[in-house]
């Protein structure tokens, strides 16, 4: 799957996370940035989780914004396979 055009999903409410993806070059790979209240608890399973979604949707291209507002580990999920494909022009 390919990015084509600028996407977003969630919002910015306590417990859900705002995920914004943008088509990069060819070859730069995936690109988080992350920005959450509790990253230096549960950054790093943030970013797993993100990254495992691009990954299932075989996405290479992209760079990720993610702001974070507590959201729990299935709405990281939804919200970011929702941007990815809104993304693509799904």
């Amino acid at each position: 799957m390919k990015i084509i055009k600028s996407a977003q999903a969630g919002s910015l409410e306590s417990c859900d996370i705002m995920i914004t993806v943008d088509p990069t070059t060819k070859g730069l790979g995936i690109k988080i940035i992350l920005e959450s209240p509790a990253k230096t608890q549960f950054g790093a399973l943030i970013l797993s989780e993100i990254k495992e979604v691009a990954n299932k949707l075989e996405i290479n291209d992209v760079k990720i914004t993610a702001i974070d507002k507590g959201a729990l580990g299935y709405c990281i999920k939804a919200r970011t396979e929702t941007a990815l494909r809104r993304g693509a022009g799904e």
